[in-house]
């Protein structure tokens, strides 16, 4: 894709009435310092008629002005506090055109092409960074690049939709609720798990060997019916003549799990376990509101021998992952707060690394299955197309809603060159073995 880039510039929060002090500074909580200290990236695609570049720029600068951490800077403040100084400076807004129709380029895959469809997620100082194509058939795609460190998953969310409402001069509601310091520790503090291991790791574990680096690596979309999910529950919910209900999530996580570590053709001796994040949201109690503006996860740790992952059928896998994602419960939360509080080191750092070329024999699922990314409406309607941007680390896979709308599932894998043969011709099988 030839994008031409048209204008590139800093917009700030627009105000109704006298802005705030530009002197504050909200230090991180200890879910924000453990989460990927990285940008992510996402592409919404809309059909004609859209709206005026104009009228998605001014909904921008409305919404900073009640979510005003993305407008600010990341520094520390003068007792070394590391958090978001809200000062204002603004955020990147890019207009951008291409000759071609918008029918041309599709669909859009996960591939480098991808890259020139949204802001740089290298160098960058705003928080928040948003480019907005415009295609010769009058479609538009939003391409859009934030800190995680900002705010996670569901707040992001949370953001798009008030996003839209400004656009379209709805009111803003709900209101985030933006309290980065609710999660104090205990005292006395107890420590109840070990998150050395979970979300923290020695420093020298964490060095990339970059055994993998010389290895191609193509991120593969594939799309699960909701026929073919539901058959995948049942397999999955249904053992020794008894059944136990799992939910679609974990039986596709479970199945995905299988058809990746067969097609990876692992020794069957090793370990293999895949990173799952939990939203604490409704874990913790009392609960916190949904409104919660910041990062709030915290991840399960599912964890099986590959012969056993793929010898036993398919419930094994579901239960273990359903098991340990249970375990991440209220106490689990406030276990991770006081140690998070009180016991983590300079020789510890946070074991979420967006760096990596390759995860194998272990893989990370990032799901967004629940949250409302396609209510991003600018005035003239819901996107036809969402989806994250190209990642290629190996076994770090997006579950995303289908378009289609009708509950089935698209997720984003990327392979290496070398597995993706195998993998396709098994990735709608239930009859796996080790050999």
């Amino acid at each position: 894709m030839n994008v031409r880039i048209e204008s590139s510039r800093i917009i700030k929060p627009l105000y109704e009435g006298i802005p705030p002090s530009t002197t504050t500074h909200i230090p991180f909580n200890v879910f924000d310092n453990v989460t990927f200290d990285a940008l992510m990236a996402l592409i919404y695609a809309y059909r004609p008629p859209t709206p005026p570049t104009s009228t998605i720029e001014t909904g921008l600068r409305k919404t900073l002005a009640v979510y005003r951490e993305w407008a600010g800077r990341i520094g520390e403040d003068e007792e070394g506090n590391r958090g978001v100084f809200l000062n204002d400076e603004g955020v990147r807004f890019i207009e951008a055109s291409i000759d071609a129709t918008l029918d041309e380029v599709l669909p859009l895959k996960p591939s480098p092409s991808m890259l020139s469809l949204h802001p740089s997620l290298k160098d960058v100082v705003e928080l928040i960074q948003v480019q907005v194509t415009r295609f010769a058939c009058g479609s538009v795609v939003v391409g859009f690049t934030g800190h995680h460190i900002i705010a996670d998953g569901h707040a992001a969310s949370n953001f798009f939709v008030a996003w839209g409402q400004a656009c379209r001069d709805v009111e803003i509601t709900p209101l985030p609720l933006n309290d980065r310091a609710i999660f104090r520790p205990r005292d006395p503090p107890l420590v109840e798990y070990n998150h050395v291991g979970a979300e923290f790791v020695a420093k020298l574990v964490n060095k990339d060997k970059n055994e993998n680096k010389e290895k191609s690596i193509i991120v593969h979309k594939v799309h699960f019916t909701l026929e073919f999910l539901g058959k995948l529950k049942a397999n999955a919910s249904f053992m020794h003549g008894k059944a136990k209900t799992y939910s679609t999530f974990e039986s596709l996580i479970a199945h995905l799990w299988r058809v990746i570590t067969k097609s990876r053709k692992l020794d069957v001796s090793q370990n293999t376990q895949i990173r799952i994040s939990v939203d604490g949201r409704r874990r913790i109690i009392p609960r916190v509101p949904d409104e919660f503006f910041g990062n709030l996860v915290l991840w399960a740790f599912p964890t099986s021998k590959v012969k056993d992952l793929l010898d036993e059928p398919l419930h094994y896998a579901t239960k273990i992952i359903h098991d340990a994602i249970t375990k991440v419960d209220d106490k689990y939360f406030k276990s991770f707060i006081d140690f998070a509080n009180h016991k983590v080191t300079q020789d510890l750092i946070p074991s979420a690394d967006m760096k990596k070329d390759s995860l194998c024999p272990n893989l990370e699922v990032d799901s967004w299955l629940r949250f409302p990314f396609y209510d991003l409406d600018f005035g003239t309607g819901c996107p036809f197309l969402f989806m994250p941007s190209y990642y290629p680390t190996e076994g770090m896979m997006f579950l995303v809603p289908s378009f289609i709308g009708d509950g089935s599932i698209d997720a984003f894998i990327p392979l290496f060159q070398d597995n993706l043969p195998n993998f396709k011709k098994i990735c709608y099988s239930l009859d796996l073995k080790a050999k």
